[in-house]
């Protein structure tokens, strides 16, 4: 029995030292107004991505209701993501496929994450 209950410590050390790596974490945009509702000045419609994490960074693009994000790195709440797929890659403001700091409220995410 001791020896089933060390190989089976012996696994779970292996699987916990094993590092994330970017594009291990992917996920969606969710709890966003609709892009029928998108009014920039408001704030609705969209997820600011952001030169740093938190809100007095910049905003250098958004994202929007069911993007698709590969996750990269985390500080608090904030998360570095970037643009895989949706409205994102062909935005209403901002630059094309962003890659910043997004509030971690309006993700979810699944994977090896950081």
């Amino acid at each position: 029995m001791s020896r089933i209950l060390a190989a089976l410590v012996a696994g779970l050390l292996a699987v916990s030292a094993t590092p994330s790596h970017a594009g291990d974490c992917t996920g969606y945009t969710v709890g966003l107004r609709p892009v029928s509702q998108y009014n920039h000045a408001k704030g609705n419609g969209f997820l600011a991505v952001r030169t740093g994490p938190g809100s007095r960074y910049a905003q250098l693009g958004e994202l929007y209701l069911g993007d698709e994000i590969v996750v990269m790195d985390r500080s608090g709440n904030w998360y570095y993501v970037g643009c895989m797929t949706g409205r994102c890659l062909n935005p209403l403001w901002g630059q094309p496929n962003p890659t910043g700091w997004v509030y971690g409220k309006y993700i979810r995410i699944g994977g090896l994450c950081p």
